[in-house]
């Protein structure tokens, strides 16, 4: 799954790889009382990138069921992908209201909170996530990165320490918490970083040079 993110940077877009069930043949597979034809047309919608006609799709089966946590699930990433935030956290609250057991759809409305620069709803949402499940690293990244929105960098540097705890190599919670560190002054630390990235993904390794560079 992919969906446009507030920050404009090289780890932002991979941000789509730490969610659970984080692409769209995999959250159809949850659409066990759908149809074969209407899975085939999600899929088909999502690969050509038609997001106006997918949220619309979704919005025609809510009007029928609006009790599928899916199809909410499924509305809100096409309006994220709209850039339509508004509507997309609408439909991932009720998403998590409807299914409070399945953390992507904390994430992914903590995400929108972001994208629609309220972060401090962001850090709320991820928060409750938390109760929900300890064990996810997307949902300490995206803590991370809403710490960092707010200007709380020790804060954010706490959070990616979890997300590397439970993924070692999770590029993006490395590549946070070296600009953190740049944030904080802790230049030889965020050096120590570099080197991480260097291992495991070059363009973070260089952005995050050029970033701290900017700062000394």
């Amino acid at each position: 799954m992919q969906f446009a993110l507030c920050a404009c940077t090289p780890q932002a877009t991979a941000l789509l790889s730490l969610v659970p069930d984080g692409t769209v043949p995999i959250m159809l597979s949850h659409f066990e009382a759908v149809s074969d034809s209407n899975r085939q047309r999600l899929a088909e919608l999502a690969q050509r990138g038609d997001w106006e006609e997918l949220a619309r799709f979704a919005e025609e089966n809510l009007a029928r069921d609006r009790s599928n946590a899916d199809w909410w699930l499924m509305a809100g990433y096409a309006y994220s992908r709209l850039g339509q935030y508004p509507r997309a956290i609408e439909c991932y609250a009720e998403t998590v209201r409807l299914a409070p057991d399945e953390i992507t759809g904390w994430n992914l409305l903590a995400q929108a909170y972001r994208a629609a620069g309220q972060p401090a709803r962001a850090i709320s949402t991820l928060d409750n996530a938390l109760l929900v499940r300890k064990d996810t690293p997307a949902t300490f990244y995206l803590l991370g990165e809403s710490y960092n929105d707010i200007g709380r960098p020790q804060a954010a540097v706490d959070a990616y320490q979890q997300a590397l705890k439970l993924n070692p190599e999770l590029a993006q919670a490395w590549f946070g918490m070296g600009r953190a560190y740049v944030r904080q002054g802790r230049h030889a630390e965020a050096g120590d970083i570099v080197k991480v990235l260097e291992k495991l993904d070059r363009g973070l390794a260089a952005e995050l040079v050029k970033l701290s560079a900017r700062r000394e």
